[in-house]
């Protein structure tokens, strides 16, 4: 997106009231549904159950300013537990290079460049992104280490 037209839009958008820019959120979706060139970028799991649950509470007749106190207490909770999948994450990382470790120090065969672990971490990190998070770390280290 151009962004001094993003920034336009955002200095308009800006001067309504939350209720008004419902209504622009509404337009938007469905300018998307009719014009859009191109998939819009993914959004987590967490992310698509707040949004959801905010769809739900306005198509209730929820007052504006609950819907954001509750988005806000939502979106808080989005980003604790993306930090729990993501830590979650770098523990299974840290488990299947340990035990890597642990199988050159008591003399088990090498496995050439990982490849019996790569599934394990493979199946973790499969398992994270469907989640919706994306891993902050690279996968294990395949040299061996």
């Amino acid at each position: 997106m151009n962004p001094y037209v993003r920034e336009r839009i955002n200095r308009k958008l800006d001067t309504l009231a939350d209720e008004r820019l419902y209504q622009v959120l509404d337009y938007v979706e469905f300018l998307e549904t009719k014009y859009a060139e191109k998939a819009a970028s993914p959004v987590n799991v967490f992310q698509r159950f707040a949004e959801g649950v905010e769809d739900k509470l306005r198509a209730g007749g929820v007052a504006v300013g609950t819907i954001s106190e509750t988005m806000g207490l939502l979106n808080r909770a989005v980003g604790v537990l993306n930090g729990v999948a993501e830590k979650t994450l770098s523990v299974a990382n840290d488990v299947v290079n340990a035990a890597k470790t642990a199988a050159v120090q008591v003399g088990a065969a090498p496995t050439p460049t990982g490849t019996q672990s790569a599934p394990v971490v493979a199946q973790a990190a499969a398992a994270s992104t469907e989640a919706g998070v994306l891993p902050t770390s690279s996968v294990a280290p395949t040299n061996g280490a």
